[in-house]
């Protein structure tokens, strides 16, 4: 089972600004601004840190990377990638469009290990 899933929506935002920026990457870290939002930035733009950071899998073709320290907090939960209306305090790539993403998470059942 993943551990990252991505609505409809989100993925109709992805494929535009994938169309602007080319190939993407999402981090969410647990640093201040908007704590822990996931990040879109196009690839190349943020420094992934192997020993810092861990691959959670893929959301429509799009490596999802989360901070191991913020990781520890969220292991136990499925994430699914969303977008909502209203802007971040963040850099993100959606910024611009007066958009967001945001996660929805849910605790890991037995069903799903």
């Amino acid at each position: 089972m993943p551990k990252v899933a991505i609505t409809p929506a989100a993925a109709k935002i992805v494929d535009q600004l994938r169309e602007q920026h080319g190939p993407l990457i999402f981090h969410q870290s647990g640093g201040c601004c908007d704590g822990s939002a996931p990040m879109c930035f196009p690839e190349g733009e943020f420094y992934i840190d192997d020993d810092n950071d861990e691959l959670l899998g893929e959301v429509h073709g799009c490596p999802y990377y989360m901070s191991k320290f913020q990781y520890e907090y969220w292991k136990h939960t499925h994430l699914t990638l969303d977008v909502t209306e209203g802007r971040g305090a963040s850099f993100s790539a959606e910024i611009p469009l007066g958009l967001r993403f945001v996660v929805e998470s849910r605790l890991l059942t037995e069903a799903d290990q």
